[in-house]
C-alpha cells in the first residue's frame, strides 16, 4: 500500500480501468458468480444481437428490470475516491467496462465507456442515440419517435467496441505512468489487455480485486481486498 501510494505521489499521467467489482459494493448485480443469473438465464444468453433479433420484448425486460435495480444503486467510497483522484493528478483517464453511470455520478468526469451505458438507446431504424432514464418504459420494446425500434445503448457479446473509445484508452493506457486495474475478472478483451499495454509502454500496473486473476502475476502490484475500503485508504 505505500508502495502505491508513492507511485501516486510522483505519478502524473494515471489511468483506470474498472469492472463490474466495483459497482457489486453498491449493489449491483455482476455477469459472474452467484447473482449472475436472471430468471435462470445467463448474461451471455441475452446480451447478443442475436437474442434481440429473436425475442426483443425478453431482452428489454431483462434491461428494464436491470434499468430500475440500477435506479436505486448509489455510488460507494471507491466511486468517489476515484472522482477525487482525478482532482490530484494533471492527465487522468477513468476507462470503465460498467454500464450503471455510478463513475459520473459520483463526479467522475474523464469517463471513456468501453461497453456503453445502459440510460443511452439507440434507435435501429434513424440510428439516433440519446439518454433516456425513464423506468419503466410504456411499451416493451420501447419505440423512437420516428417508429423504430429502440435498443440498449450497450455493446453486446459479439459486437465490436466504439473505435474512438478504444483508440481513446489505448493512447491513455500507452501514456500512463501508472495503470490501475480495479474490480474486473481480466477475461473480457479486448479490454483485459489494456494493462499489458500500459505494461509494455513503461507504466508501472497495479491490480485491486477481491481475488486474483489471470493478470496478478504479470503485474507490479497486486493489493486484495474491497475497492471500496482499499481505494479511500491509497488517497487518504
Amino acid at each position: 500500500m505505500d508502495a502505491v501510494r508513492e507511485w501516486l505521489r510522483q505519478a502524473n499521467s494515471v489511468a483506470v480501468l474498472t469492472g463490474a467489482g466495483v459497482s457489486a459494493e453498491s449493489g449491483v448485480p455482476t455477469f459472474r458468480g452467484n447473482n449472475g443469473l436472471w430468471k435462470q438465464r445467463r448474461a451471455e444468453d441475452l446480451a447478443t444481437p442475436g437474442a434481440f433479433a429473436r425475442n426483443p420484448e425478453l431482452v428489454w425486460e431483462w434491461y428494464d428490470w436491470r434499468r430500475s435495480v440500477l435506479a436505486e444503486a448509489n455510488p460507494n467510497p471507491g466511486h468517489y475516491a476515484l472522482a477525487e483522484l482525478e482532482k490530484r493528478v494533471s492527465n487522468f483517464t477513468l476507462i470503465t467496462q460498467n454500464i450503471d453511470g455510478l463513475h459520473e455520478l459520483a463526479g467522475s468526469r474523464n469517463v471513456l465507456r468501453l461497453h456503453g451505458s445502459m440510460w443511452r438507446v439507440r434507435c435501429l431504424a434513424c440510428e439516433q442515440e440519446r439518454f433516456v432514464r425513464r423506468i419503466p418504459f410504456p411499451t416493451i420494446p420501447p419505440k423512437c419517435e420516428c417508429g423504430g425500434t429502440l435498443r440498449p445503448g450497450v455493446v453486446w457479446f459479439g459486437e465490436a467496441l466504439p473505435q474512438d473509445v478504444w483508440q481513446a484508452a489505448e493512447n491513455a493506457a500507452r501514456s500512463a505512468e501508472l495503470f490501475l486495474v480495479i474490480g474486473t475478472s481480466a477475461v473480457v478483451y479486448p479490454a483485459a489487455g489494456l494493462a499489458q499495454i500500459a505494461k509494455s509502454s513503461g507504466a508501472r500496473v497495479v491490480e485491486i480485486n477481491i481475488a486474483e486473476t489471470n493478470l496478478s502475476d504479470q503485474i507490479d502490484q497486486f493489493l486484495q481486498g474491497p475497492s471500496g475500503e482499499l481505494l479511500p485508504q491509497l488517497i487518504a
